[in-house]
């Protein structure tokens, strides 16, 4: 077995794209790929992502055939806990990777790369000066407040107010204070703990929905902000704890597409207003609310986040019959 991978990051936050060594998929929508993917393949997400290759936060992406039409490619994302919906920090980086690689045509000063992800289309508008592709933005999917003004009773921190946004995947948002964190103070592993706490008690006792398909409806992960939502010139922080406790470097692409529907939603942003959302390594996103849109019966808008990514490496990888280990472990 031999496995292929160019690395990227995205603000710190690795991407793992698959060059080759997966089987040819079955046709079918992108959602069937993604659980076929995850029925029949997960033995290749475990060799890519988890130790000794990969570690407990990296996150991988694998282009499959685009279904639907005027996708120019189609990408499944993987991480420590399995297979999500949407990526933002993958995106910034894929684009930029599509004009590199010549999946597209490389068009200057700006290069449109239409990718198709589980939860729908994304437009990356991909910087190009003297040939060399730069700084990516994109437009997602319809974003929306799904629940405001939430509370709830959590073990060793008590009530806790918070809010749940779609941003091409469903995020808890809570401030960071009323759990007796601050930016800059706090240790990770604090900030981890807390969100993780929100996360798995909301799943088990706030049910989610989405209007276009069952298997979107489901909470990735949850959102600590410094509370700084109002619109500023100042950059607002925020930690995004994912999947299995996997904590996003980056200011996270669909994260900061679900704060910025909740910050329309509450007019604490307006149209064409941009923000600047930092994460918790320093890295920075640009995001703005470009226009109203609707999502079944949600309002909702459409947001363009901004970012850069890096080619970090390129790798061939193997498994030796022999070696357990090397199936891929994780210490927790």
């Amino acid at each position: 077995m031999t496995l292929t991978v160019v690395d990227m990051h995205t603000g710190g936050e690795p991407l793992r794209i698959v060059t080759g060594g997966y089987p040819a998929l079955p046709k079918g929508t992108i959602l069937e790929k993604r659980a076929y993917v995850r029925d029949h393949l997960d033995h290749l997400r475990k060799i890519l992502m988890f130790e000794p290759r990969g570690h407990y936060d990296m996150y991988g992406a694998l282009l499959v055939e685009p279904d639907l039409p005027g996708a120019d490619l189609a990408v499944l994302f993987m991480h420590n806990e399995g297979y999500s919906t949407m990526c933002g920090h993958a995106m910034v980086a894929l684009g930029r990777y599509a004009v590199d690689e010549g999946l597209v045509a490389r068009r200057e000063p700006v290069t449109t790369v239409n990718i198709q992800a589980p939860c729908g289309l994304v437009v990356a508008s991909v910087e190009v000066r003297d040939g060399k592709a730069g700084a990516v933005s994109f437009e997602s999917v319809p974003a929306f407040l799904f629940a405001r003004d939430q509370q709830i009773e959590l073990p060793d921190y008590g009530a806790i107010g918070f809010d749940i946004a779609y941003g091409g995947a469903f995020y808890a948002l809570a401030d960071c204070h009323q759990f007796g964190l601050e930016f800059g103070r706090s240790r990770v592993r604090d900030f981890v703990d807390a969100a993780t706490v929100l996360t798995e008690t909301l799943k088990t006792e706030f049910p989610l929905s989405h209007p276009d398909h069952a298997d979107l409806a489901f909470l990735y992960g949850s959102i600590l902000t410094d509370g700084m939502d109002a619109f500023s010139g100042e950059a607002t922080k925020n930690i995004c704890v994912f999947a299995e406790a996997q904590v996003d470097r980056s200011p996270t692409g669909s994260g900061v597409t679900a704060r910025l529907a909740a910050m329309y939603a509450r007019g604490e942003i307006a149209i064409g207003q941009a923000r600047t959302f930092e994460s918790i390594a320093g890295s920075r996103f640009s995001g703005s609310v470009t226009r109203t849109a609707k999502a079944g019966p949600h309002d909702a808008v459409i947001a363009r986040v901004g970012g850069r990514a890096y080619y970090s490496g390129r790798a061939e990888f193997i498994v030796e019959p022999d070696d357990e280990l090397g199936r891929g472990f994780l210490l927790f």
